[in-house]
């Protein structure tokens, strides 16, 4: 039995020039906005790693890092499905500003349970920072408070988004043809 085939890439949305620039001018809002606090990244695995890690490394003011794992369950009828934490955070984030990092916010509902979930364990402040915003889908009404790129609703990868495991390592984002 053959492997399934892997869809080609169809174009290339964002260089890895072009990711690396926004990053950093997304970092610098960033700090200058949590100059004076306690920050916490808490990157949602897998996919926030690669921008997570990209992200912290142009910040100019102290942070911590942590990660937690989430698990989605759909009754595969194209509604969203339950989502809970299969991975919690290692450590406590009472009294600090939380950071929320994803690699794509799509129809909102994953990112909305986590910032509700978080926000119930008495963080000084907390807000979500994406590297890309795919509005059209949205469902649920969601603040997201930095922003790197909105995409069209099209299937992308790179920087942390995958195809079956595939592609997370690409610096750039591509889109993936139909």
């Amino acid at each position: 039995m053959r492997p399934p085939a892997v869809p080609a890439i169809d174009r290339v949305l964002f260089t890895e020039a072009q990711v690396h620039a926004r990053v950093k001018e997304v970092a610098a809002q960033i700090s200058e906005h949590y100059r004076n606090g306690n920050l916490k990244l808490i990157g949602v695995l897998k996919g926030s790693v690669f921008f997570l890690t990209a992200l912290a490394r142009e910040l100019d003011i102290p942070v911590k890092v942590d990660f937690l794992a989430i698990s989605s369950f759909s009754n595969h009828s194209g509604a969203p499905g339950v989502v809970r934490i299969a991975k919690d955070l290692d450590d406590s984030i009472e009294g600090e500003d939380v950071l929320l990092v994803e690699d794509i916010v799509d129809t909102g509902f994953t990112a909305r349970y986590l910032l509700q979930t978080l926000a119930g364990r008495g963080p000084n402040s907390i807000a979500l920072c994406t590297l890309l915003d795919r509005k059209p889908r949205r469902i649920v009404s969601l603040n997201v408070a930095f922003t790197c790129f909105e995409i069209p609703d099209r299937f992308v990868i790179g920087c942390g988004l995958d195809y079956k495991q595939l592609y997370r390592n690409l610096g750039y984002i591509a889109v993936m043809q139909p």
